[in-house]
């Protein structure tokens, strides 16, 4: 076994694939799929994406300076490819896709009602770095669909049945592996959800009674 090597290329796989709505004011709203999009900071809440100057919405995204990211579930697969493979100059995507718009409080763009998650953006600024132009944005508020909210009152993101983009191919997600910190997180209990010395100690006075 051994290595072969490559010219330069995204490999960076697997990555969301989400659907960007935006809109000028007077004028339709439109959907833009994004695959290179990514958090680069929590505190403020900030976030990117990455379009190419010629795309329909990249114009729309530059003079309103705000956009929505809109995360997809399986259900909302064949929309996001659609949208991305279609020009606003010629559709009506929200239309086509039989999608429905959804104004929030805290921008007149619209975001997606389908979609379990809407991240409203306020673009920061914009990086020009070559095939693709960066939109650095701060989030500003965020939407979620609260049928996917559980009986503790916290949204179950897994739920939601989310996709994900691999090298020029959609994926649902998998089963759970583990969770932040796993790895390094003691480990006291055993298999019944009791910790392994007390487990021992209830064995041996369960014996004791039998006897």
């Amino acid at each position: 076994m051994g290595k072969e090597s490559w010219k330069p290329g995204n490999m960076l796989y697997p990555v969301p694939a989400v659907m960007v709505s935006c809109q000028r004011p007077g004028e339709k709203a439109n959907i833009v799929t994004v695959a290179w999009a990514g958090t680069i900071c929590s505190d403020p809440a900030m976030l990117s994406i990455s379009v190419r100057p010629e795309r329909y919405s990249y114009d729309i995204i530059s003079e309103t300076k705000e956009f929505v990211v809109n995360l997809v579930t399986t259900d909302l697969t064949r929309a996001c490819d659609w949208c991305g493979v279609r020009s606003g100059r010629d559709y009506d995507k929200f239309k086509e896709m039989k999608l429905t718009e959804y104004k929030s409080e805290y921008m007149d763009t619209p975001a997606i009602d389908e979609s379990p998650v809407n991240i409203y953006c306020k673009v920061k600024k914009i990086e020009k770095l070559g095939s693709h132009h960066m939109f650095i944005a701060e989030v500003v508020g965020v939407t979620v669909d609260d049928k996917y909210m559980d009986e503790k009152g916290r949204f179950d993101l897994r739920a939601t049945n989310l996709m994900a983009y691999s090298h020029g191919e959609y994926f649902a997600l998998g089963k759970k592996l583990g969770k932040f910190g796993y790895s390094v997180k003691k480990n006291t209990k055993g298999s019944s959800g009791k910790s392994k010395k007390s487990g021992g100690k209830s064995s041996k006075k369960s014996r004791n009674k039998k006897k």
